[in-house]
């Protein structure tokens, strides 16, 4: 069974000042606000957008492809969520040709940890984490297991939450060869606290692709699991505390070679898991699941969209917060052939609630290669924009609050919100200018006052 949703299309575009800012009234803008996201220094191939994380109003986006430490060592760009500012690009110390850092990336609390799955300290591809402040961009560690080799690919997926940081490695052979595994170590101390294994763990499950973590739950997808099916996929929650294995996730309709599993998230005791491959609409068109992660239960119909279509890849990325699941399928064409889109869904009753599609959308775009939401804000990975290049890359964020004065993203339009706005109208800042008509006057102040 699955839950068809109704196209909604979002009424996003690029509106040149008040955009940034993610606000708007009656007559100023339209509801959804959309910034897009390039590097200073883009350059082709860089596949900026592999990953992407927010929180804070900060917005982190990897580039596990640019050459600033050799070919193909990666980078991961922060930008400000409400302007599009660029704040830093961030490398590793130590960062080598082919490290690939800025594969995944996960952002809390100040924090940001970056995967580089082709660090070779422990063997060719062996694979680390490293741990950054972000408001210094200081490096402030290198993490590797006490048992890493090479081939693990340890930070193939990467999450940050209550002081703990978890790391898949998708090709550990623990249990038989890529079998998978997962870790989990101390922010503060970083330490390593424990090593998750699936109790029923098998060669090529995978397990450790996708990873997710928050209220003391750990979730890890196994795209390969083979228990309903072969490659149907699963995954597993676990007490962070402990890690004892508490649930094994499966959907009611699995099927051979759905991969669910291969994109993870999680949030208020709600597991969102992609299943992309899962074939509906023909081939791999994909599908999305809903868990209870107390009870390990599946939540409703499986979730896909009435638009879908072959090998749309709807589920390859997913995430959830707030109540709203932000699903991607990098392989959408309605804005051309693999443009791609992200669908965002209400996770209380699986009910569409819009269909993102970005302003510049072309072919090959891949936009929904990443996806993450928080504070009603929207980063999205296009690994295939071309606007500096093949395959450069970009982000987008999506502000679907936009009829807010909520300038800092924090779900509260409060005393900072309106400092911020303040400075920004002192100092003659386009981005005050919120009628869009070249002046900043007091038609934007006022307007601002009436948010």
């Amino acid at each position: 069974m699955h839950r068809e949703t109704t196209k909604k299309p979002l009424a996003s575009a690029t509106y040149s000042a008040g955009l940034a800012l993610g606000i708007c009234m009656a007559g100023f803008a339209v509801a959804d606000t959309e910034i897009k996201l390039l590097a200073s220094d883009g350059e082709a191939g860089d596949e900026l957008g592999m990953a992407t994380a927010l929180d804070g109003g900060v917005i982190a986006v990897g580039a596990p492809k640019d050459d600033d430490k050799g070919n193909n060592s990666g980078s991961v760009y922060l930008f400000d969520a409400v302007t599009g500012a660029e704040l830093t690009k961030l490398v590793a110390s130590d960062g080598q040709a082919n490290d690939a850092f800025g594969f995944s990336v996960a952002l809390a609390d100040g924090v940001l940890a970056v995967g580089a799955i082709g660090d070779d300290d422990n063997g060719v591809n062996a694979g680390a984490v490293y741990l950054f402040d972000i408001s210094t961009g200081t490096q402030l560690e290198k993490l590797t297991p006490s048992d890493g080799q090479a081939g693990d690919e340890f930070g193939y997926s990467v999450a940050l939450a209550d002081g703990l940081v978890a790391i898949g490695a998708w090709r550990d052979d623990d249990k038989g060869s890529d079998s998978g595994s997962a870790y989990l170590f101390d922010v503060s101390t970083f330490g390593q606290l424990e090593k998750l294994l699936a109790d029923d763990g098998d060669p090529i499950d995978l397990f450790g692709e996708s990873i997710a973590i928050d209220g003391g739950l750990v979730a890890v997808g196994a795209h390969g699991d083979d228990e309903a099916n072969l490659d149907a996929g699963a995954a597993y929650v676990f007490d962070a505390a402990s890690g004892e294995q508490l649930h094994k996730l499966m959907a009611d309709n699995g099927a051979r070679n759905d991969f669910l599993g291969a994109a993870i998230d999680l949030s208020d005791g709600v597991v969102a898991v992609g299943a992309w491959a899962k074939s509906i609409f023909f081939d791999h068109s994909g599908a999305a699941y809903l868990f209870d992660a107390a009870t390990g239960q599946q939540i409703g119909d499986s979730l896909v969209p009435s638009d879908g279509h072959d090998r749309a890849h709807f589920g390859i990325s997913i995430s959830i917060d707030d109540g709203i699941v932000a699903i991607g399928a990098d392989q959408d064409r309605e804005n051309g052939f693999n443009a791609g889109a992200v669908y965002l869904y209400d996770a209380s009753d699986g009910e569409p609630i819009d269909k993102i599609l970005a302003s510049d959308g072309e072919v090959f775009d891949l936009l929904g290669t990443s996806v993450a939401i928080a504070n009603g804000v929207v980063a999205i990975g296009a690994i295939g924009d071309d606007d500096l290049g093949d395959r450069a890359g970009s982000a987008y964020a999506i502000n679907t609050r936009g009829c807010a004065a909520d300038l800092d993203g924090d779900g509260d339009a409060d005393a900072e919100d309106f400092f911020a706005y303040l400075d920004l109208f002192a100092n003659g800042d386009g981005r005050a200018d919120l009628d869009g008509d070249g002046d900043t006057d007091a038609d934007d102040f006022f307007g601002y006052l009436d948010l």
